[in-house]
């Protein structure tokens, strides 16, 4: 084979077949193919636009790992001072700025902030090169666009019968490489033979394949010897997916005999892309721009209480609450204390005092009303707008109960089928689960840190209500495996969102916003769950939204457009 063949970037996208099968017959074989291309190989900023009820969203096209986008704490600091401050930091870790790509930052035609560029012009991946932006999308100045540069063709040093020195990654280590970490030990699955602090190694990725039990996986044992030929673990398989060449941190004993810390520092990168890690505490954070599209489609007012259930790890909190200019009330639930604590932890971090969190089961997120008690009197922390609105409350109870035991009809069904194929689960597995579910996940994997938990919420508690609501997450980029999830395990998300939000529209008030958001490309999670809202709640109506789209200078816009329905980020906002 081409030694250019085998030492490139170019990663076909596995599906499981009967998920495949689900897609094409829902976006068609040329649509869903390219979806698929675009989740390896393609950037996608996503815009949500309602017209008379049909739900479109608009992905421009870009290259994987081109981008960081960086949402800056305006009660600390601005975008133009964020920019200043990057831009002497990078200069100072040798990154430099190529005009040429400059001008194509996404939304953004002048202004751009750049690191200055020698003489020499060299356009190898060896030379790190950037730029910085202000989004141009009216009232979203607030976000900072990172250009880096790529795909690069990389020199592995391959010679004939002489294969280059290599360390083999897992599948989410090479994801988080492309977005521009480096290679840290629990990533490292294989590696060459006599390999010593300080030497340069070409780095490839293990994506999983079929298993001989059905499932898939990697396929050999952690710690395995490269030899550089073809009876190497998954030899061909790698053809393609090369991500660049690293400098060894340790060697290899090293690698396998420790638990943490960087094994390779990555040089020479398929993608350059600054890292941004412990860069500016508390100014900025590291997030996806449709992550914070969604927040800014919330519309929090200042004075407003707000609910982000499932919020971890609070970058849609935190943005909220800049948005509330951190007066008002915003309430940050998850089911994970240690998410819990990282929550609590990067609200201190940014200075947001308006953040109150708990623990808590989003399923479980309205408070059971004693109804001999609420009758007699009513119950502490009962507004007059809830006594006012009992009709509504029951209405919405009576509505979300027969959901639920429509639900609980289902898991019974399931228990039973798993009865007649004879799967036994002991009594001390049970115990065992319930005291892990009880009491987290231990002693050993505990963050520390107390933890408030809440009981849930009265109804018609919020203003407004985030569920961005746990999903298949087939909507994340760059992926570069698919074949875990189900037909059957798309099903399960599907349900559990719709408990989810029966759960939420009994908290927002009337006349409220829920905006429900999911990073899935499956329609059965999001048109299908906006079709189940409409339907099994009559009072509810999509609320219309800013046309984030007609703001895009595509004038300056060089990448691809092309309409994709339902495609990372799904906002709808429902109102009462």
């Amino acid at each position: 084979m081409d030694p250019s063949e085998r030492y490139c970037y170019n990663p076909t996208l596995r599906w499981n077949p009967q998920v495949e099968e689900y897609f094409v017959k829902a976006y068609g074989v040329d649509h869903f193919a390219r979806i698929s291309k675009a989740l390896t190989s393609v950037f996608l900023i996503l815009f949500l636009n309602l017209s008379a009820c049909n739900l479109v969203l608009y992905a421009f096209v870009r290259r994987p790992s081109l981008y960081s986008c960086i949402r800056v704490n305006t009660l600390k600091s601005t975008s133009d001072a964020v920019i200043e401050k990057l831009l002497a930091i990078l200069q100072e870790r040798g990154w430099q700025n190529d005009p040429a790509e400059g001008a194509n930052v996404p939304y953004s035609s002048d202004d751009i902030a750049t690191v200055p560029m020698d003489s020499a012009g060299i356009s190898d991946a060896s030379v790190k090169k950037c730029s910085l932006s202000k989004c141009k999308i009216p009232n979203l100045d607030y976000v900072v666009f990172v250009k880096g540069s790529g795909p690069h063709t990389i020199d592995y040093g391959y010679q004939k019968d002489k294969p280059p020195k290599e360390v083999i990654v897992s599948r989410k280590c090479a994801e988080a490489v492309l977005r521009g970490a480096h290679v840290y030990v629990p990533g490292v699955l294989a590696c060459s033979a006599h390999v010593e602090k300080g030497e340069t190694v070409a780095v490839s990725v293990s994506v999983e394949q079929p298993g001989t039990d059905g499932g898939w996986d990697v396929g050999f044992t952690r710690g395995t010897v490269l030899q550089g030929s073809q009876t190497d673990p998954y030899h061909f398989e790698r053809n393609g997916l090369y991500i660049g060449q690293g400098t060894t941190m340790m060697s290899r004993a090293g690698m396998f005999r420790v638990s943490e810390g960087v094994a390779l520092d990555m040089d020479n990168r398929v993608f350059n892309l600054p890292s941004f890690r412990d860069l500016l505490e508390g100014n900025i954070f590291l997030q996806n721009l449709p992550s914070i599209i969604a927040a800014h489609a919330l519309d929090p007012q200042e004075g407003e209480k707000i609910l982000d259930m499932c919020a971890a790890p609070g970058g849609k909190t935190t943005a909220i609450a800049n948005l509330m200019k951190d007066k008002g009330e915003v309430i940050a639930t998850d089911r994970s204390h240690n998410k819990v604590l990282n929550i609590q932890k990067l609200a201190a971090e940014m200075g947001l005092k308006c953040i109150t969190t708990y623990k808590l089961d989003a399923l479980r997120s309205v408070q059971r009303i004693n109804k001999s008690v609420s009758q007699d009197a009513p119950m502490c922390g009962e507004s007059e707008s809830i006594q006012n609105s009992d009709s509504l409350t029951s209405k919405i109870q009576e509505i979300s109960d027969t959901a639920l035991d429509r639900t609980h009809e289902l898991d019974e069904a399931a228990s039973i089928e798993q009865l007649r194929n004879k799967v036994y689960t002991s009594k001390a597995e049970v115990r065992k689960s319930t005291r892990k579910m009880r009491n987290g996940p231990g002693r050993n994997n505990s963050l520390g840190g107390r933890v408030e938990r809440s009981k849930g919420f009265l109804p018609n508690s919020f203003d407004r209500v985030l569920l961005d609501a746990p999903c298949s997450a087939l909507g994340l980029r760059p992926r570069l495996f698919a074949g875990e999830d189900t037909v059957e395990s798309l099903r399960t998300h599907a349900k559990y969102q719709r408990r989810m939000f029966d759960q939420a529209v009994q908290l927002v008030r009337p006349g409220g916003v829920i905006v429900y958001s999911t990073c899935t490309i499956n329609p059965g999670e999001n048109e299908a769950l906006v079709r189940y809202a409409l339907d099994t709640y009559k009072f509810l109506s999509l609320a219309s939204q800013r046309d984030f789209c007609t703001s895009i200078p595509t004038s300056h816009y060089t990448g691809q457009l092309a309409p994709v329905t339902e495609l990372t980020l799904q906002p709808s906002n429902i109102k009462q």
